[in-house]
C-alpha cells in the first residue's frame, strides 16, 4: 500500500511539473496560442484528477488568455462539468448565465444546443421539470453532449420530464410517436412500459413502476395521472381510482 501511494504522488508530481514546464516552454519559446493551451492542458489535468479548487483557479486563467467566444463557451463547458460533478448548483447556475452573455457577442449554434442540454439537466436537478422538458424536447435532433451522458440516457431524462409537464396530446405528439425517441426508448430498461401506462387501457401498470422512482417525482406523477382520470368524470371517488390504477385507498389517500 505504501510503495502504491508513493508511485501514484510521484506520478502526480511529474505531472504536475510537465505542466508547469509546458507553460514555460510555451511562454519562452511559442506563441500566444501554444500558451493558452499550455494552460488548458493543466487545468484539464486539475479536472481529471479532481482538484476543484486548483482547476477553476487554472481556467481563469486560461480564460484570461483567451480571445474567441467559441473558445471562452468551451472553458464555461468545463466549468459546468465541475458544477455537475460537485453537485454545486451555484457554480452551475452561474456558469450557464455566463454562457448566455458569451453568446450574446457571437456562438455557433452547436454549442448553443449544448448549453440547452447543460441547462435541461440543471433544471431536472432542481426540480424544474417543465423547462427540463422544454430544454431537452429543443436537443433531441441536435444532441452533441456526450462528456456528460450517452443519447440513450438524454432520451430516458427527457421522457422522464416530459411525463409530468406535458398535456396529454403534447405528450404523445412530441414523445410517445417521435421518431428519435422510438429508436431508442425500447433499450431502457421499463421505459416505454412506463410512458405507455399514462394511457387509459394501460393505467394498471402504473403501481409496479412507483417502487423504482424517487419520492418527489412519484408525487408528481401521482398528480399528472389523478388528473388524468379527473379529466374523464366530474365525480370520482377514492375507491373508484384506487381500483383504476392497481393501488390501494390507503395509497392514494397519502
Amino acid at each position: 500500500m505504501f510503495h502504491t501511494c508513493r508511485f501514484g504522488r510521484i506520478i502526480q508530481g511529474v505531472a504536475r511539473w510537465s505542466g508547469n514546464g509546458r507553460i514555460a516552454d510555451a511562454e519562452l519559446n511559442l506563441g500566444e496560442s501554444e500558451v493558452r493551451e499550455a494552460h488548458l492542458a493543466k487545468a484539464l489535468y486539475f479536472i481529471k484528477i479532481g482538484d476543484k479548487e486548483k482547476a477553476l483557479e487554472q481556467l481563469k486563467v486560461t480564460e484570461s488568455k483567451t480571445v474567441a467566444v467559441g473558445q471562452k463557451t468551451d472553458l464555461v463547458f468545463y466549468t459546468l462539468q465541475l458544477g455537475f460533478f460537485y453537485m454545486d448548483f451555484d457554480l452551475i447556475s452561474k456558469s450557464i448565465d455566463k454562457a448566455k452573455s458569451l453568446f450574446e457577442e457571437g456562438g455557433d449554434w452547436e454549442r448553443k444546443n449544448r448549453l440547452k442540454v447543460y441547462e435541461g439537466l440543471y433544471c431536472m436537478s432542481t426540480r424544474n421539470f417543465k423547462k427540463a422538458a422544454d430544454l431537452f424536447l429543443d436537443s433531441i435532433s441536435t444532441f452533441t453532449t456526450y462528456e456528460i451522458f450517452p443519447y440513450d440516457t438524454f432520451i430516458f431524462y427527457t421522457v422522464l420530464t416530459s411525463i409530468i409537464s406535458l398535456d396529454r396530446v403534447s405528450l404523445k405528439q412530441k414523445v410517445t410517436d417521435a421518431p428519435e425517441i422510438l429508436t431508442i426508448i425500447g433499450k431502457i430498461p421499463y421505459l416505454s412500459e412506463f410512458l405507455n401506462s399514462f394511457w387509459p387501457d394501460r393505467a394498471n401498470k402504473l403501481g409496479p413502476l412507483f417502487a423504482s422512482t424517487l419520492r418527489y417525482y412519484m408525487r408528481e406523477i401521482r398528480t399528472v395521472v389523478y388528473s388524468q382520470i379527473l379529466e374523464s368524470y366530474k365525480s370520482v371517488t377514492i375507491e373508484a381510482k384506487a381500483k383504476a390504477f392497481g393501488v390501494t385507498v390507503e395509497f392514494i389517500d397519502l
